[in-house]
């Protein structure tokens, strides 16, 4: 869309930062609206904002508009941001000894959604060849067809999912909350992001989401870099980019029982290393399938860690501050993951791209060096000295 309204590529990029940095600045105010009036309240924002961005992209298109290109893809990121909080509806509604797997249940429907959107891209060339129109305004068009039964549906959920976490037990017999978090749902009205910030499990599952996501972030980056530099066509880069995100969401209810049985700590040392591993395949060979075995392990491990971090926090937070935990959350590694693909350009062009997998590998192992302030006694549950705040 870039070249096709400047006519160069030289700010080809200006989409993806735009995107990172809407869902920067709407993580935390989108989580503190949830956490005040429900969590169908911040998908609906999240689906209306995508819809309007959207709308105004394939606006753009067609009045040749690079001012409202940057517009309507700054409105675009504010709407992906707020959608995360589709993470923490799925975590409200089931007990700590299935939380993860019920997330899982929702990660692994991204899979789906990557084979819709070049459906829908196909579906936009055939109407456009039909009636004349330019096929990437057509394709943004035609995204109400998706989004606008999302909002009907989304609306249709009853009770709210902040409500089931409220009175887990009406909807979950056997449940009993655990006598170490009781405390906590009470302390919700003295939280907020400093209170997030300094509190000793939550600093592991922060550290633990934004390391890989800057990992993942210079990989996406790199990759292609390296694929072609050793001679590989744009297709096989494709089909490489296709399996790592089978790997970010296909297995993520496998990694979600996993979770659960095993409990939330083993399943961030894994998924760490697992990534660490694939940082460090990536750039060591020009053999293709080396390359792609590595940017799926990136996306395994991020997906580890996604499962596992999420529920940690969801875990030691109440419902009243469920949404602005898991978007802190998300600020802090949106912020690191705008900052670490410039950072790999740079250290590409000086040292080399075995550096930067180097590099990449080091950002995903640091987190492992705050695993002592994680003291997970049973899937779930932590002990008194993990769940209190840092004075």
């Amino acid at each position: 869309m870039v070249v096709r309204l400047l006519g160069s590529p030289a700010l080809a990029g200006i989409g993806g930062s735009l995107l990172g940095m809407g869902r920067f600045l709407v993580a935390y105010p989108t989580g503190k609206l949830t956490d005040t009036y429900g969590r169908r309240v911040g998908m609906v924002v999240g689906l209306v904002l995508g819809l309007v961005g959207g709308i105004g992209l394939g606006v753009s298109v067609v009045a040749s508009s690079f001012p409202l290109f940057l517009v309507g893809m700054s409105v675009l990121g504010l709407g992906v941001g707020a959608g995360q909080q589709l993470r923490v509806a799925t975590v409200d509604m089931y007990p700590p000894s299935r939380r993860a797997e019920g997330l899982g249940y929702v990660l692994t429907g991204s899979v789906v959604g990557a084979f819709i959107a070049p459906m829908l891209v196909a579906g936009a060339d055939w109407v456009a060849a039909r009636t004349g129109g330019e096929p990437l305004a057509v394709t943004w068009f035609l995204m109400p067809m998706a989004l606008v039964p999302a909002i009907a549906l989304t609306l249709m959920v009853r009770p709210d999912p902040k409500a089931i976490a409220a009175d887990l037990k009406r909807y979950w017999p056997n449940y009993q909350p655990p006598p170490s978090q009781a405390g906590q749902q009470a302390s919700a009205a003295r939280s907020g992001l400093w209170a997030f910030m300094r509190h000793p499990t939550k600093q592991v599952a922060y550290v633990s989401y934004a390391a890989p996501q800057g990992t993942m972030a210079m990989m996406m980056v790199m990759t292609p870099l390296v694929m072609h530099s050793s001679g590989h066509q744009l297709s096989l880069i494709s089909f490489a980019v296709s399996l790592h995100v089978v790997g970010m969401f296909g297995f993520s209810i496998v990694l979600g029982r996993w979770a659960d049985r095993i409990g939330r700590k083993p399943l961030l040392w894994a998924g760490l290393l697992t990534q660490a591993l694939g940082a460090v395949l990536v750039p060591v060979t020009s053999f293709y399938w080396i390359i792609t075995l590595g940017l799926f392990l990136v996306g395994v491990g991020w997906s580890a860690v996604n499962v596992s971090s999420t529920t940690v926090l969801a875990d030691t937070t109440g419902p009243e501050e469920r949404g602005r935990a898991v978007g802190a959350n998300d600020a802090l590694a949106g912020a690191w993951s705008i900052l670490t693909p410039l950072a790999s350009g740079l250290v590409a062009e000086a040292s080399g791209l075995m550096v930067v997998g180097m590099v990449g590998a080091a950002m995903a192992g640091l987190p492992l060096l705050l695993m002592g302030r994680l003291r997970e006694v049973s899937p779930g549950r932590y002990t008194a000295a993990a769940a209190a705040p840092l004075p």
